[in-house]
Parts: structure tokens; C-alpha cells; sequence
């Protein structure tokens, strides 16, 4: 795949766009370095299509093309004036229609993200989250139940 520079991003798009919407793409793509947890996203005030470029060295082309698809489903909607947000019925029928992936998979880096567990004590809900939470300040969102830290091997407190 490698689209090297933003002028073969866009064509690549392009393409994508006319095979599985049967619309031509007439605005810009471009690889955005500060993206950190996404593979790419739709701004609408420029209709311009930011892609992460750690998807295209880390990944294989599928996920690639599920990104662009993904973010062509936000663009041609908001081009008919359709709702393109993510909970909007259009949205998700259209991402149904095209076989596009709802989210992208998680780079690598962020997998080890959360150094913190806790489980509810009632219901069991468990809760990962990357800073530590006061245990008598917080309780379970499901059931108000007590939370306790399940203890990892890498962490320490």
C-alpha cells in the first residue's frame, strides 16, 4: 500500500472511496504526526481526512483501508448533510453497508496502557484505568459497590 507522500495518500482514498461508495472523494487527505490513539479522523470545517501514519508501518493494509473507509462514511455523510457522528442512525448504516469497522485496533504502545485494575466487590465490574483512584472516594458506577485494586506482577504502589 504505502502511500508515501499526501498526494498518493489522496489518490489512494480516492480510489477507496469510488470502489465502495461509488462517490468520488474531491478533498484532502493528510498524515497527521500528533494523532496518538486513533488511525485517523474527519475534520468537517476543512472536510479534510487526517490518517495516523504509525497505522501504515504497523499494520497491514486491511486496517488501513477500514480506517479510510471509516473516515469516507464521516465524510460523505456530512457532504448529503446526513448525520456523520458516530451515534447517529446514518453513520451506522452506512458503515454496515460498506463493511467498514466501527473502531481501529489498538496500536501496540497503548495495549500496556493501564497499570490499574479494580474490581467492584458486589458485582464485579472491573474498571483499568492508566492513574491510580482513591478507593474511599470512588465506588462502582453499576451497583455503588466497594472497589478493591487487583493486584498485577509489573506494578507496584
Amino acid at each position: 500500500m504505502g502511500a508515501t507522500d499526501e498526494k498518493e495518500l489522496t489518490k489512494l482514498v480516492h480510489e477507496i472511496s469510488m470502489a465502495h461508495f461509488g462517490k468520488p472523494f474531491n478533498d484532502k487527505a493528510v498524515y497527521n504526526n500528533r494523532l496518538r490513539t486513533t488511525g485517523g479522523r474527519y475534520l468537517p470545517g476543512k472536510r479534510t481526512i487526517e490518517l495516523n501514519p504509525k497505522y501504515t508501518t504497523e499494520f497491514d493494509d486491511e486496517e488501513v483501508i477500514g480506517i479510510i473507509k471509516h473516515e469516507l462514511c464521516h465524510y460523505h455523510l456530512h457532504i448529503e448533510g446526513k448525520g456523520f457522528k458516530h451515534g447517529d442512525k446514518d453513520f451506522k448504516a452506512l458503515l454496515k453497508a460498506t463493511g467498514s469497522p466501527r473502531h481501529c485496533s489498538p496500536l501496540p504502545s497503548m495495549k500496556d496502557r493501564y497499570k490499574h485494575i479494580y474490581k467492584c466487590k458486589n458485582c464485579g465490574h472491573s474498571y483499568k484505568r492508566v492513574r491510580r483512584i482513591d478507593l474511599n472516594k470512588y465506588r462502582c458506577g453499576k451497583c455503588r459497590g466497594k472497589l478493591v485494586k487487583v493486584t498485577l506482577d509489573n506494578t507496584s504502589d
